[in-house]
């Protein structure tokens, strides 16, 4: 599957929004303006003034519609949410060439709030996957303690676990010792 750098970039953003929630197996970890002012910097959000606790609310209440598109069980219940996402956002598709990546598409309005930014972004990001017939690549981990949300670029859409290292491994090697156990007697 072909994705263009800006999508990818808000393809991986989104992923990591939906992922600051609880229901990813840890704490929330966007419940301050510190923790929304470091994930903005992180993911080089642009254009993104002062933060207040007005917009924690508002990137949370996105981040569970984001989750709702990951959860969805086909792709019209997806393209509703997302619909709804980027029409709340009022996008305004612009082509720019900023901080030395080549041409890409902005669909957020100028002076948008960061919320509105990544409802539109990433929205549009999730829109062209279920464009594509992707939609079955917007996946959660299937580690029993995990359940991040990932996108499975790989080329047979095979991919189970956020992390092949991390919650792969460790199920891996899990299942490898319950072999030999068994097999011990």
């Amino acid at each position: 599957m072909l994705i263009p750098h800006d999508t990818r970039i808000a393809l991986d953003t989104v992923v990591d929004l939906v992922n600051t929630a609880p229901e990813s197996g840890q704490d929330d970890r966007l419940t301050d303006v510190a923790a929304l002012y470091d994930f903005v910097r992180g993911h080089k959000v642009s254009g993104v003034g002062e933060l207040t606790q007005r917009d924690i609310k508002a990137v949370q209440a996105i981040r569970t519609l984001f989750a709702q598109v990951f959860a969805a069980p086909d792709s019209r219940t997806a393209a509703e949410v997302i619909n709804r996402l980027v029409a709340a956002a009022g996008t305004t598709p612009q082509l720019t060439d900023h901080d030395g990546y080549d041409w890409h598409v902005h669909y957020f309005a100028p002076g948008a709030s960061v919320a509105d930014h990544l409802a539109a972004d990433c929205g549009m990001a999730l829109a062209f996957i279920v464009v594509a017939g992707e939609q079955e690549r917007l996946r959660r981990c299937e580690a029993p303690d995990c359940g991040r949300a990932f996108v499975d670029l790989s080329r047979n859409r095979s991919r189970r676990y956020c992390d092949s290292r991390t919650c792969g491994n460790r199920l891996h090697v899990a299942a490898y010792r319950a072999r030999r156990k068994e097999a011990a007697g």
